[in-house]
């Protein structure tokens, strides 16, 4: 069974007066009359007490169900709506990510004075209410605590009318903290729900109105988020580039621009400070030069301080208000969308925090990119915006179709990549994806990036983020630079996740993680100090990818990349004809020297960047680190080509004038090469690869590196960054692409073990202090309801909250109820009753869970788990019941498989 604490059932049971509009009480009956009640309000309620046609009776001297306690509503057809209106307002659905101020709110309704001293008379017939889930629930102690889908079909059926299937009743419904839901329940709602909209879409105009509103709610609720997607993405990467240009200098005439938009007036060079005089460095400030020691140094000064400002507030704004609001996220939106609730992590405040925090980390220097932290973002987004649309607010199952539109949301505003964010959300994130998420996702990714291209963050007039001006083709011997990239770049994600992995379980398990901020302050300090010497360390990471990956020939020297570059011009003959190259000069050594240095300086801050307490994405680094070892590697087979041009291989092409060797194309699939390889990504990768850069002629290229590295990376380690991540936090999460191919039965991963005793409920022999006491020495997430202890078939299944919901009520409102009520999960009453009432819950019990027998093999049950989204199986024999099987049981049984530790699947 699931060990997750059950927060909030013995508050929500203890809660005196928190459903006190929700259910009718019962009245007494003495000396076999009826005592009615003079509240009218609580006679009008859904489940106010009526028996036949007579008016609110109750009884407890016969044993007959007719004349026992019943407070199944039967109200007339015509009272149903104002029933179901009246119950709707005490009604909150279920929300999985509510912020952390949004924890605590119980559900309270309000007492309405008396209207009437008279009871309301009834005389239509008594109707038996029959369910999938249950048989007639005439009399008897009847509570009802379970769905609130089930409650109305019974009373729909009851009274031959169509009721409302989305009015639920106050507790249910919802899901604890750190709990799965139940997919196939959630989506039998909605499919419930819409059955009732579409056969009211006929009986009046407004009813139309409603279900025309009700088809194209999802639409509007993905426009809502891709407008404010791209809305927050763009402030973002604006206050980001001003605090990042604000550690360099300031511009005088308008401080709130940044280097680009101060230079934007004077036509003048951005790169090159000299030529800009409109900006003036902190040097200048100070009535110094731009040039000279003192100048370096006050330079190096301003650099350090105003990173460590940024990064402090960073870290201390994480720690004080959304401590939910560090690291990337990736992680715990998989977890998340395969059907985890984390309560707060997709909150207001974590929105907030995450958004302001990851432009002060940003800004900072610190190695990390803005891309994970984006789809953080978006996904906040995503569920703020689905509780406008109670479709997806009050439905777990549909609202993380919400969320799959808004990761891909996040992907597309992050790199300007729309199609492939879509494919990002297909391939990498989503758990469940059907074809209308498919088309939503898309819509809601094409609005984020038309807004942000609106906004124009980029500062130039392309939408994508390293937009590359060449088409040269490329030549085909050149796949096996490619492919040598892609195998390199399996190896460097490889290690780094391997490395990373270890820093976060010493900084898990040591004392270091208790000073958050401090490891902050020292990473970025240590970031600043080794990192502003080095030109190619000190610029903005996305600044110099773009350097990277544009066009720069030998006798290009426009690039600021290769200011320092000299070469000499020589002409090469191919036979009758000749071109003309350069030979590089010691100033292209001292460049790939200093690339050098910048590689193995910027692996080395991510692995230890990366986890840390402030909002931190990966995308970004991996891709400068891919674009560093493409460049030189590029250079490289540029110098060969010109060094040995009579090669056969090369039968004449590099020679023509035309074909020349692209050193940003090897930048480019380097880059693709090492985030597959720390991402372990393919289709997606690739579509944003191209889409970031423009350069659709180099697919094959990008898919040779991109399919080597997966396999270099897969052969060295199974997971990528993210699933790492989540294992190393213990998430449950069933990963739907893997398989299970091991030969083991479902009778040895079942709980119990032998010689352990099996928890379950009698349906006609336990008392309310028997139920009670269970509830109190177990925390499992439900109990199997069987037979008897001697005669253990199986009856159904009964949720732990919905035995909480409906007992701790029952005591409050019923007359009568105590400890020693026997509890009955069973149409059929006792035929004596000379104690206290029976209280019947038969209508909170699930009569058709999922079953298999005890030698059902693990792979057909780990299968259900995943396609099904099961919370829970049960396992019998011959149709008895044996034992239970759980989502963690399942995980646990894996790790065991996998010879890895199997108690490292907790929640922590």
């Amino acid at each position: 069974m699931e060990k997750f604490p059950l927060k909030g059932n013995r508050e929500i049971v203890a809660e005196g007066n928190s459903y006190i509009t929700a259910y009718q009480s019962v009245l007494k009956k003495s000396n076999g009359h009826t005592v009615n009640n003079s509240d009218s309000q609580y006679q009008e309620h859904p489940l106010a007490t009526s028996s036949g046609s007579t008016a609110v009776t109750t009884s407890l001297t016969t044993p007959d169900d007719d004349e026992m306690i019943d407070i199944t509503p039967r109200s007339s057809p015509s009272e149903l709506h104002q029933h179901s209106t009246h119950f709707s307002s005490y009604s909150r659905g279920s929300t999985a990510d509510n912020s952390d101020m949004e924890r605590g709110r119980d559900f309270h309704g309000h007492h309405q004075p008396p209207q009437s001293q008279q009871p309301p008379q009834r005389t239509h017939p008594h109707v038996p209410t029959h369910s999938a889930f249950g048989d007639i629930l005439d009399g008897g102690l009847s509570f009802y605590g379970s769905s609130a889908t089930h409650f109305i079909r019974f009373y729909a059926r009851a009274h031959g009318v169509v009721a409302e299937p989305h009015d639920d009743i106050p507790g249910i419904g919802q899901y604890d903290d750190f709990h799965t839901i139940d997919w196939q329940r959630d989506i039998a709602r909605d499919r419930m729900r819409h059955r009732y909209i579409v056969k009211k879409r006929q009986d009046s105009l407004w009813d139309l109105v409603k279900g025309a509103h009700d088809a194209w709610s999802g639409w509007l609720c993905v426009l809502l988020v891709g407008i404010a997607a791209g809305c927050v993405a763009g402030m973002v990467d604006i206050g980001a580039s001003w605090m990042s240009d604000l550690k360099h200098g300031i511009c005088p005439l308008a401080f709130w621009f940044n280097r680009e938009q101060c230079c934007w007036p004077t036509k003048q060079s951005v790169f090159d400070e000299g030529n800009c005089s409109t900006w003036k460095t902190w040097p200048q400030i100070f009535g110094l030069n731009r040039e000279g020691t003192g100048a370096y140094i006050i330079s190096y000064i301003w650099f350090i301080l105003w990173a460590l400002l940024f990064a402090a507030l960073s870290a201390s704004l994480v720690r004080m208000f959304a401590p939910y609001a560090c690291g990337s996220g990736i992680p715990e939106i998989k977890t998340i969308l395969s059907g985890f609730i984390i309560r707060g992590y997709l909150g207001k405040w974590t929105l907030l925090i995450k958004s302001v925090g990851l432009m002060l980390s940003v800004s900072a220097g610190l190695t990390l990119g803005k891309e994970g932290p984006m789809v953080h973002i978006a996904s906040c987004i995503g569920n703020i915006f689905s509780h406008l649309f109670p479709k997806y607010g009050r439905n777990e199952a549909k609202k993380r179709e919400i969320l799959s539109a808004a990761a891909a949301a996040g992907v597309s505003v992050a790199f300007g990549a729309p199609i492939g964010g879509v494919l990002f959300s297909l391939e990498e994130v989503s758990y469940y994806f059907p074809l209308k998420t498919l088309w939503r996702s898309f819509f809601c990714a094409l609005i984020a990036a038309f807004v942000l291209r609106s906004l124009t963050p980029f500062g130039n007039e392309h939408s994508v983020l390293f937009f590359v001006e060449y088409n040269q083709p490329w030549i085909f011997f050149e796949l096996i630079p490619f492919v040598f990239l892609g195998i390199m770049g399996g190896i460097i994600g490889t290690l780094f996740i391997k490395a990373n992995l270890w820093w976060c379980r010493f900084r898990k398990f040591s004392k270091l993680g208790q000073y958050p901020v401090m490891e902050v302050l020292v990473v970025t300090l240590v970031t600043g100090v080794i990192c502003y010497p080095n030109p190619f360390t000190r610029m903005n990471m996305n600044e110099l990818i773009y350097l990277l990956f544009s066009r720069c020939s030998p006798a290009d020297v426009s690039n600021p990349l290769w200011y320092v570059s000299d070469y000499t011009r020589i002409n090469i003959t191919y036979g009758a004809t000749f071109t003309e190259v350069t030979q590089p000069g010691p100033g292209v050594y001292r460049s790939i020297g200093l690339l050098l240095l910048a590689f193995f300086l910027k692996l080395a801050l991510t692995v230890f960047t990366f986890g840390m307490k402030v909002p931190a994405g990966l995308f970004i680094p991996s891709l400068l680190l891919g674009a560093i070892m493409g460049r030189i590697v590029g250079i490289a087979v540029e110098q060969f080509t010109y060094s040995y041009p009579n090669v056969w291989i090369f039968t004449g092409e590099c020679v023509t004038g035309n074909n020349l060797i692209t050193p940003g194309l090897y930048a480019m699939v380097g880059a693709a090469a090492v985030l597959g390889g720390v991402t372990r990504m393919t289709v997606s990768l690739v579509v944003i690869m191209f889409e970031l850069t423009g350069g659709v002629g180099y697919i094959v290229p990008l898919m040779a590196a991109a399919m080597a590295s997966k396999w270099v990376g897969d052969a060295l380690g199974r997971q990528g960054i993210y699933d790492a991540h989540i294992t190393l936090n213990g998430y449950p999460f069933l990963d739907s692409k893997e398989e299970f191919a091991h030969t083991t039965l479902a009778a040895d991963v079942m709980q119990p073990k032998r010689n352990e005793t099996l928890n379950v409920i009698t349906q006609d022999s336990m008392t309310v202090d028997d139920v009670e006491m269970l509830l109190k020495e177990t925390e499992h997430n439900g109990y199997p309801v069987v037979v008897s202890r001697e005669n253990q078939y199986l009856v159904g299944f009964v949720l732990r909250r919905d035995l909480n919901l409906a007992i701790g009520n029952a005591k409050r409102f019923i007359d009568g109820i105590n400890g020693q009520s026997v509890v009955l999960f069973t149409s059929v009453t006792p035929t004596q009753n000379l104690g206290p009432p029976p209280l019947k819950l038969k209508k909170i019990l699930d009569m058709a869970p999922i079953t298999v027998t005890d030698q059902t093999p693990m792979e057909t049950v780990v299968d259900m788990f995943r396609k099904l989204g099961l919370r829970q199986t049960l396992v019998t024999h011959n149709g008895r019941l044996l034992g239970v099987i759980t989502k963690k049981d399942v995980l646990r049984h894996v790790k065991q498989m996998d010879n890895e530790d199997p108690n490292t699947v907790l929640f922590n």
